[in-house]
């Protein structure tokens, strides 16, 4: 009798281990058939303004069975933009784009031909997708070619600099165009001398107040071909700024309440990126609370904490030298920080929002797996001795 029992208690559970075999079995082809429906290629419009831009979505399915997509805004170059992830539950359809810090949620329609959804950049847009077909299918330009940068030896200087009053207050800007030219707009001395020799507010010291309070619009031409690197960029600025502002200045040390940037024991969650070593580095906002960083090493971006974001210096404790990342973090900043990371929410706090992102200090270890620590440290001080007013151009 025990032997029989033993033998019924061994076919029940074979029995039970085949239907669970059968169900998993059953799970993973319904995800296989979820992803398969939606490959193809979806297009629709955006309006994010008074130009309407036309979206190209491609979605396939990767070698792990799992969908991927490639996302083209094909009025603004055609260049293609990884999509983070792609998923689907029942009609609902999800896409992230980590490096717009953007995402897509839509309803799959009962004939798997249009998933009408909402594009949020910050702001929510619609975007409702039509699946395309050969004769419907948009064409998707040619991307440009890479712009050329500038010879890693050289050491350029503006041949022509025009610095202009600003005239519109709102906004911020620093950026360099595909011809290597820099471009900015509403931006203090102060804010010149942060960029260009990397430091924090409390590091620069002395000089009269328009240096913060007037701002210029900068037009620099380099006297050498090319996208100069972001170290390239910073010594142009800084041989500008005593020619045209009669900056004079020296250095001193001090110590300083500041934040080391490191790694956690879990190490780090960012995208390294490899296509672009000699680059410049991309910071810019994607929503709120949200930065998008891109092909920036980990002493750039403390160098950007430090000038826009933090209260205190930032040192780069890192290790991780010159390698270069892609990622996008979202906070909830508290009255010290600055707004150029992301607005404070209604309400004032991450409390008064159950959805709010975490503070930075605990989004950097979720996110990015890196850690913000108060210290002490040795740091320049740039003590300001001489400014004027810019010459006229």
């Amino acid at each position: 009798m025990d032997a029989e029992a033993d033998s019924r208690k061994t076919r029940g559970l074979t029995m039970q281990k085949l239907m669970l075999w059968m169900i998993a079995l059953a799970a993973l082809a319904g995800t296989a058939l979820n992803a398969q429906s939606l490959t193809g290629t979806w297009q629709g419009t955006l309006s994010p303004g008074p130009q309407t831009l036309r979206i190209v979505i491609k979605i396939s399915i990767g070698d792990n069975d799992k969908p991927q997509a490639t996302m083209y805004s094909i009025d603004q170059g055609g260049q293609p933009i990884k999509v983070s992830s792609v998923s689907r539950d029942g009609s609902t359809v999800k896409m992230a784009v980590m490096m717009l810090n953007g995402s897509y949620e839509g309803k799959l329609s009962a004939d798997g031909n249009t998933i009408n959804g909402t594009w949020t950049q910050g702001a929510p847009l619609p975007l409702n997708l039509a699946r395309a077909t050969p004769a419907t299918e948009w064409t998707i330009p040619e991307p440009q070619a890479p712009p050329k940068t500038m010879a890693a030896e050289a050491k350029p200087q503006f041949e022509v600099a025009t610095i202009k009053p600003s005239q519109n207050a709102q906004g911020f800007g620093f950026t360099v165009n595909r011809s290597g030219w820099l471009i900015t707009h509403n931006t203090s001395l102060t804010d010149l001398i942060k960029i260009s020799f990397g430091l924090h507010p409390k590091q620069i010291t002395g000089g009269p107040s328009w240096m913060e309070s007037d701002k210029y619009d900068v037009t620099g031409k380099p006297d050498t071909e090319g996208i100069p690197s972001i170290r390239q960029l910073m010594a142009m600025v800084q041989q500008m700024l005593p020619d045209r502002f009669q900056l004079k200045f020296h250095r001193e040390k001090k110590v300083l309440s500041a934040y080391a940037l490191t790694i956690t024991k879990m190490g780090i969650k960012m995208e390294e990126n490899t296509s672009n070593p000699n680059g410049l580095p991309g910071f810019g906002g994607g929503g709120p609370r949200g930065l998008n960083v891109g092909n920036a090493t980990m002493a750039e971006f403390a160098e950007f904490l430090q000038a826009n974001i933090l209260d205190q210096p930032v040192v780069d404790q890192t290790g991780l030298g010159s390698k270069r990342f892609n990622f996008v973090v979202k906070w909830t900043p508290d009255a010290s920080q600055s707004a150029l990371g992301g607005a404070r929410p209604e309400g004032g706090t991450a409390d008064a929002n159950p959805d709010a992102p975490p503070d930075i200090y605990l989004a950097f270890q979720q996110q990015l797996g890196l850690k913000l620590e108060s210290t002490k440290a040795p740091v320049d001080l740039f003590v300001i001795d001489h400014v004027e007013k810019p010459s006229e151009n």
